[in-house]
């Protein structure tokens, strides 16, 4: 690679979204000179590239000559996913080869982010080489863009994560500030599933993984292959609202437990990860609890106890 291509340069598809808004920042606050990408939600700071478009990614790689290339764009909404997998498919999947295929040509380390999903949840904690098995669409995509990434670029790295809440910039952005519907709907008896294990991780903790990880490349540590990132702190969609309820001093008297799955789409019961290989790179991250992390992204849309915006 050549002068250019060696410097501190970190290229971030998804950069408009929840996870990659995070990345760019930590990035960027820790020496990175970053670019971002974007499509529907391109601005003046963020690139418009369409990532469907082999060509289009080929030279906005080549162009920017990244040192890495942290892939987080993707199509995460599990029920979306089960109604549109054709074109889930162009992006979760084709547009994850175009890069790790132009990356792996270019010699530059590309990171891939995946999900917890591609496990069918009997069996956790899960480590990294455990056997997938997605019991929905979102988590087959996922695990169909892992696969075509570690084919095209045997070098990359996958980092599979948990439900992810932090900073949002509307209400229904992250399944963990969506539950404040619930609470504020107070007239209205609800049922939340008390089944489903999660784990909700701060995007903020995943970003410094990112940046760590980015570093140690950067300065020469070899490592490739799946790895997990994941909070300790087990809630239910349940626990987590009442959490919410309870850190705003809101009544979740009208929200009840419900001891079944949610109909919609499958989804496993528990995919705890084992972040222990994470670990052992020397990563050090300080988990954000989730009622402090929670109560932070929710401030800037409550004043009175109210709800300003959806």
């Amino acid at each position: 690679m050549n002068n250019a291509a060696s410097e501190m340069k970190a290229l971030v598809t998804g950069a408009s979204g929840l996870l990659g808004r995070a990345i760019v920042k930590e990035f960027e606050a820790n020496g990175w000179n970053v670019l971002g990408l974007a499509f529907s939600r391109s601005s003046a700071k963020l690139k418009k590239v369409d990532l469907r478009d082999s060509h289009c990614v080929e030279e906005t790689i080549k162009s920017f000559e990244p040192y890495v290339v942290i892939h987080s764009a993707a199509e995460r909404r599990a029920d979306v996913v089960e109604q549109c997998a054709g074109s889930v498919q162009r992006l979760n999947v084709d547009a994850t080869t175009y890069i790790a295929k132009t990356c792996a040509a270019l010699k530059i380390p590309l990171i891939y982010i995946s999900t917890n999903y591609v496990f069918d949840g009997k069996n956790p904690p899960y480590k990294p080489q455990d056997k997938p098995n997605p019991l929905n669409k979102y988590g087959l995509s996922k695990l169909a863009g892992e696969r075509a990434t570690l084919a095209a670029h045997p070098g990359s790295i996958v980092l599979r994560v948990p439900l992810l809440y932090g900073p949002v910039e509307r209400i229904n952005e992250s399944g963990g500030t969506y539950l404040y519907n619930y609470v504020i709907q107070s007239s209205q008896v609800k049922h939340v599933c008390n089944y489903q294990q999660r784990f909700p991780t701060h995007i903020q903790d995943v970003s410094s993984v990112l940046r760590q990880m980015a570093d140690k490349l950067y300065k020469g540590e070899k490592f490739h292959g799946l790895f997990h990132w994941s909070s300790s702190e087990q809630h239910t969609k349940y626990s987590m609202t009442v959490c919410i309820a309870k850190v705003l001093g809101l009544s979740h008297k009208h929200i009840l437990p419900q001891e079944t799955p949610d109909q919609v789409t499958p989804r496993p019961h528990n995919v705890q990860l084992d972040v222990s290989d994470t670990l052992a790179l020397g990563i050090k991250v300080t988990e954000t609890p989730f009622d402090e992390g929670i109560q932070e992204c929710l401030k800037p849309f409550i004043k009175g106890g109210n709800l300003l915006e959806k």
